[in-house]
């Protein structure tokens, strides 16, 4: 499947005490990517939920830590869909620093109703995108 590149600056805001990116930061990093990733194929996350009711959610997420990166750095943040389900798309998601990987991680996000919080099946247009950018 296609891979999704976004870049992503550190600022002081996400560093720690010791001057690395706090390890939660990664998870909003790859969730900058995710968001740019659905706007690069043209879905509006807003209109998907007034229209159709339909957000998606963070089932769940799974992070391994190979480096830190620092102030000023700038990141690659890679994304790539690894199963696509009526309800549901896995990532795999990475941020490297030129040659270097920082961070991998497997994410899973799914599709829900957004008054009921119950899943549901992917709008079929936007599924439709979904499937395509694979």
């Amino acid at each position: 499947m296609s891979v999704f590149q976004w870049p992503v600056r550190v600022y002081w805001e996400d560093t720690d005490a010791g001057g690395v990116v706090f390890y939660a930061n990664y998870l909003k990093f790859f969730e900058r990517a995710r968001t740019e990733w659905l706007r690069a194929l043209g879905v509006d996350q807003q209109a998907l939920a007034d229209e159709a009711g339909a957000v998606f959610v963070v089932r769940s997420t799974a992070l391994d830590y190979a480096a830190p990166a620092r102030l000023d750095d700038v990141l690659d943040v890679r994304s790539r869909m690894e199963r696509v389900g009526g309800a549901s798309v896995h990532f795999l998601q990475e941020a490297w620093r030129g040659e270097q990987l920082l961070v991998s991680g497997t994410i899973r996000v799914g599709c829900v109703d957004r008054a009921t919080f119950r899943p549901m099946p992917i709008p079929a247009p936007v599924l439709t995108l979904i499937k395509a950018a694979a």
